[in-house]
């Protein structure tokens, strides 16, 4: 199977679709089989999920860019919508499931130690800035991009900003 024919048998599907690219030796796929099987029986007749083995399909991932497993795509009208790699909680798989039905992405939301290891990455950048001879602008720089990471998606001019060039770039 190639990207057109998966996309092709996507578009002929009466419902969104969520693929899951998978493979058996995959911890972080085994850990999230569970509630990704429960979030699909929560959404079924709504959302359909179609499950794919990495293993059997190594050229479909190198067309559709997948490099790390679990990766999840979310697939409206045959047209990607989203996608997220790596192990999901149950909360994340039914925000992902709800995005498919409304055909918006979901919200992206930073666990709270996410926030706080970029937010002590970027003051301690902005410090070595301050403190170090060497390249001040490029360590500042860096810093505040750092702490701008870790509020980013609770900034209101960002999320303006970015709906705005979404908007225009479709």
């Amino acid at each position: 199977m190639n990207q057109q024919q998966l996309l092709e048998e996507l578009a002929s599907r009466p419902h969104p679709t969520v693929v899951e690219f998978w493979a058996p030796w995959c911890a972080p796929c085994r850990v999230m089989a569970p509630a990704l099987e429960q979030t699909a029986r929560e959404f079924n007749g709504r959302v359909e999920l179609l499950r794919m083995n990495a293993d059997d399909h190594p050229d479909l991932l190198r067309e559709l860019r997948i490099f790390g497993i679990p990766t999840l795509l979310v697939v409206v009208n045959g047209k990607e919508l989203y996608r997220r790699t790596g192990a999901l909680s149950v909360n994340d798989l039914q925000a992902i499931f709800t995005s498919a039905l409304t055909g918006e992405r979901p919200a992206t939301t930073l666990r709270p130690v996410d926030r706080f290891l970029r937010g002590g990455a970027g003051v301690a950048l902005l410090a070595l800035a301050f403190t170090l001879p060497s390249q001040p602008l490029l360590l500042a720089l860096a810093g505040g991009a750092l702490l701008f990471s870790a509020v980013y998606d609770r900034c209101p001019v960002y999320r303006a900003v970015s709906a705005w060039i979404r908007a225009r770039t479709g």
